[in-house]
């Protein structure tokens, strides 16, 4: 018996809703992941204050600096796309409006990373030396 065309080939066809929870589930590992990280470089007050001065010095890098504005940009994501969820569940008949709410969703986080980028880029860049 000859499979389907829907039963063969990627799961993620690139819907909205699927992007979406991928960006969800991968946005919230990257949260979870930082706070691990900051748990540990806030441990290594108790070695003194010379051993914590020597971690956080490495928050002064253009890299991490970077990885800093990765992480606002996840947390934001994250939180719109929850209150979206939320939005979902709470009322089961707006899930037939999915795409114009996505798309509302995505432009308030893009408008919302706008100033953002435009302040921490800013830092970035002048670590850089290009500003």
């Amino acid at each position: 018996m000859a499979k389907r065309r829907a039963d063969v080939g990627t799961l993620y066809r690139g819907s909205p809703g699927q992007w979406s929870w991928l960006a969800h589930r991968v946005t919230g590992v990257a949260i979870i992941l930082f706070l691990f990280v900051h748990v540990v470089d806030t441990a290594v007050v108790g070695w003194g204050p010379e051993a914590y001065e020597r971690v956080s010095s490495v928050y002064h890098n253009w890299f991490v600096l970077l990885l800093e504005l990765g992480l606002v940009a996840a947390v934001l994501f994250h939180a719109l796309n929850g209150l979206k969820i939320m939005v979902f569940d709470f009322w089961p008949s707006t899930v037939r409006h999915m795409r114009p709410i996505s798309a509302a969703t995505t432009l308030v986080f893009v408008l919302a990373m706008v100033p953002i980028v435009w302040i921490m880029g800013g830092s970035v860049l002048e670590k850089l030396g290009w500003l």
